[in-house]
Parts: structure tokens; sequence; C-alpha cells
């Protein structure tokens, strides 16, 4: 059950900018975006840039251009301005500092001055000893921290400028049960998790500091995220306790993880071009190393493509409907049937989907995306004819660079003929059965596929010739190859000319094959 706010309630789509987007992010997006939409609330985007050393340029930009690519629209944002802005965690460190000094001042948190140096050589100690080292209540008291300095001494460390964190106090053995609206009931006990940091000593917050606070400021009322993130929810309720907030907590949802093809473990960032299809929503170019991740924008998906593949990946709508349109979605969508277990991603089932979204398209949307295909091969063709092929051939496609395959032959001569096929199908007497059959299209009126077929299925059954001994050369001549849509129909694109054109030529070049 959705609790109901005034105003429809509040969600946020919060990456960072430290990589491309990836299409589990995506989702992450999209089921935010369907919720707000479905409950006439806000969808905002909020930059969680606090990780200055991961940060990596263009990843805003790459960011933005994936949701507008997805038809995702931004109510508040970094580009759309709003009443919380800033959207950038970078420009809202003042925030982050006062918030985590009064956790400091009311005995939620404490100034930890341990050196990445001193902590790292702690958990080789630990390590050798086989066990994992954890900064929690059994190490506390022992480390170089405000709870075991004297005050003088902190104040004495800090005046002189010594690099200092600042840890959240995890209580002692306390019990959480947390309410998630996928998960259910989470349970954890305090005294199994650590003193997370909550400020770092290059004066930025740490993601748990900058989300809490930021979720809190700009009044969000769901939080919508990945699993990943699942292990966090306890520091995050605790936070908002300790800063008198808990009246004011967002309800939760973690969304399930999506996963390989074959369902062991996460898809990664890694996995899109290894396994032969892409895990970013478009391309990607790193700028570091120049290296080129593909996208499924430049595979040649349609976004309404993926966005209704993304959106059953981890969710159902209650029945077997599996084409559904953004508006059919956000009418239908519910964190209620959000699964809790992993989602599987499936290659092809991503292809049908495309598949689906090409097919219906009309042959006048369709035919300036395959004259863009065709102008690449450097030929120059007339739009009318494009929609007439689209027609003819789009069932037999998956994504618009499959048009050249399946229709090439529409545009270009044959150059050659399939040598298995003329073995097979070119007999001695085919060279004369196509002259007569040329001679007799050469005749037809009107040249239309319905009359020409009708032409030559007469003179076949009036001369007893079997329809395979004509029908398979006369592909062969026209297409080069056994494949391609009806013949008549062909021959009709083709035009009388260029079919007689063809079959001569067939003829000229297999007369002793």
């Amino acid at each position: 059950m959705q609790p109901q706010h005034p105003n429809g309630p509040r969600v946020r789509f919060a990456p960072s900018p430290t990589g491309p987007l990836h299409i589990g992010g995506l989702r992450t997006a999209l089921y935010n975006y369907l919720f707000a939409r479905k409950h006439g609330g806000t969808f905002i985007l909020r930059i969680e840039d606090t990780d200055q050393f991961r940060y990596v340029k263009g990843t805003e930009e790459y960011i933005l251009e994936s949701l507008k690519w997805c038809g995702i629209d931004i109510d508040e944002g970094p580009a759309e301005g709003g009443p919380f802005e800033p959207y950038r965690q970078s420009e809202r460190k003042e925030f982050y500092r006062s918030h985590a000094m009064q956790l400091v001042k009311n005995g939620n948190a404490y100034i930890a001055f341990d050196t990445p140096e001193e902590l790292e050589e702690m958990r080789k100690s630990k390590e050798m000893q086989g066990e994992v080292f954890q900064y929690d209540h059994t190490v506390r008291q022992n480390l170089n921290n405000s709870l075991s300095l004297s005050p003088d001494k902190v104040e004495k460390l800090i005046n002189a400028g010594t690099p200092y964190v600042i840890r959240f106090l995890m209580p002692l053995n306390r019990e959480l049960i947390i309410d998630d609206i996928v998960r259910g009931e989470v349970h954890v006990n305090t005294s199994t998790l650590d003193d997370k940091v909550l400020f770092k000593a290059d004066g930025m917050p740490t993601y748990h500091l900058a989300n809490v606070t930021d979720d809190f400021l700009m009044k969000i009322t769901h939080v919508i995220r990945g699993e990943e993130w699942l292990p966090s929810l306890p520091l995050h309720v605790l936070l908002y306790e300790a800063l008198g907030w808990e009246e004011k907590m967002p309800l939760f949802a973690h969304l399930p993880l999506l996963l390989k093809p074959d369902g062991q473990g996460k898809l990664s960032k890694r996995d899109g071009d290894r396994l032969g299809f892409p895990v970013f929503p478009i391309q990607w170019k790193d700028p570091s190393t120049g290296e080129i991740y593909s996208g499924y924008r430049e595979a040649g998906y349609f976004p309404e493509a993926v966005v209704n593949l993304l959106a059953l990946l981890g969710w159902n709508p209650g029945n077997d409907q599996e084409i559904l349109s953004i508006n059919e979605l956000t009418e239908m969508f519910s964190l209620e049937r959000v699964h809790r277990a992993g989602a599987r991603f499936d290659p092809e089932k991503a292809r049908w989907f495309n598949h689906h979204y090409l097919v219906s398209k009309d042959d006048s949307e369709l035919a300036p995306l395959f004259m863009d295909v065709l102008k690449e091969k450097g030929i120059d063709a007339d739009i009318d004819k494009v929609k007439d092929v689209s027609r003819l051939v789009k069932e037999r496609l998956n994504f618009r660079d499959d048009f050249w395959d399946q229709a090439s032959f529409f545009f270009q001569r044959p150059e050659s003929y399939d040598e298995k096929d003329i073995r097979k199908k070119w007999k001695e007497e085919t060279p004369d059965l196509l002259g007569k059959i040329s001679e007799l299209i050469g005749t037809v009126e009107p040249f239309e596929a319905s009359v020409i077929s009708d032409k030559v299925r007469s003179y076949l059954e009036e001369t007893g010739v079997g329809a395979g001994a004509a029908m398979n050369p006369l592909r062969l001549a026209l297409v080069g190859e056994n494949k391609g849509p009806g013949l008549f129909d062909i021959m009709e694109i083709l035009g009388r000319e260029e079919s007689v054109a063809r079959i001569k030529l067939a003829i000229e070049r297999n007369r002793n094959p």
C-alpha cells in the first residue's frame, strides 16, 4: 500500500558520475519515473559526485542523454533546477559538514584520526589470523579517535591540522526491524555493523551522509534503488533517527539484481561486449583509454523496446501481456509487483522486443531509417521505393541494419549467384524457360504482382512445367540467392525493365553452369 501525499510522491534517481550508466541503473531510473508518473509525483535527478577521486569526465552528460533517449523526463535536476537546488552534491558541501558535526555533538558520531596506512596494517594483521578487520565496537576504544582520546588531545590534533574523518557510532546490540516495500521486513542486529565513515578527510561526505541529508532536505518520500544498497539500509535508518528526522523518513524499496544470461551472478559493466550484447543504453567512449563500449542505441535498438524490456526485468503487470508502451507501463506499474529474486537478462528476448517494435512501425517511419543505411552504402534511392521495400522485408528484420542484408538486391543487381543453388536448381532447360518467362512478363499490363503471378502461373500450367523448375532459378536471377519475399512482389518493385534485364543477365552468365 502506497501512502498518499498532497502533491504526489517525490522520488529521485541519484547516479554517481564515475562511469557510464549501466542498464541496471537505467532500470532503477525507469522504476522511479514510472512510480512518480503513476501517482502524480515528482521525478528528480540528483548527481551524487562526492567521490571526486573516481569522477569521470563526461559521465553526467552521458546520463542525461541516456535518460532523454529513453523518454524519461526529469522534473527537477541540475539542468531543470527546482525548489531544492543545487542538485549536484559537490555544490552542497555546506549542508553535509553541519549535519556531520551535529551528529558528533549529540553523541551519535565521533572524530577518528587513524591514517589509511594504520588501518591497512590492521587489515593485514587480521587477514594473517584468518579474520576480517572491521572498525566497530570491538576495536573503537583502542584506536586513535575522540572516544579514546581526551577532549584536549582531540582539540590539539584538530588545531594542528591533523586529517580526520567522522564516523557513525553504531549502537550496541539493537535489533532493527525495517519495512521494505519489495523485501518485507528486514532484520539486522546493530552489533554486526561497523562504524561507517560519514565525512571524509578531504571535506566531502560519504554516500551515506550525503544521501540521507539530501533525501530529507529534498523531501523524498520513497527511496527506490538497487539491491546492492540493502546493506546500507540499517545505517540510513539510524541516521534519520540520530538527526531527528525519523518522522520524515521515506519508504524504501530495494530492486532485484539484473543477472547474467546464465543466472550466475550480477550482470556487470564488463559483461557486455564480452558476452556479445550491450549493457549500456548508449555508446560510451572511455576518456582515459579511448576504448569504446557498445550501446543499445547504436546497436539499432528502439528506445521503446529497451524500456519495455527493462520494465519486465524484475516486475510484471499481473497478466501475460508483454508488449507495453510507456503509457501502459505507467498505468500498470506498482512496487508491490516488483520481484525479490534477481532477473536474468535474455539477449534473445531483447532482440524479440526490438523486432516487434520495428514491425509495428509504419513504413513511412521506417523508410528514412533505411534510407540512411542505403546512403552509408553509397546508394541514392527513391523514398517511395524504400517504403515499398520496407513493407515486404520488415518482418524479416530485428534491427535497422538488417535491412541491407535482406533488401540489398532491390537496389543492386546480383554480381554473382549462389553456387550451391545454381548446381541444384539451374538445369539444362532453365535458360530457355527463363527466356520464355522474360518475354511473357515483358507484355504484362499492369505490371503488378498479382497480374504477373497470374500470367506466369497460367503459362506454367499450360506448358506442364513444374513451379519449382521455374520459380527457383527465377529467384536466383532476380536476387542472386534463394532468399527474399514473394517473387512477384520483388518483380513489381524492380519494375518490368529491371526484371527482364536481370533475367537476361542470369541466362548469359549461367548458360553452361
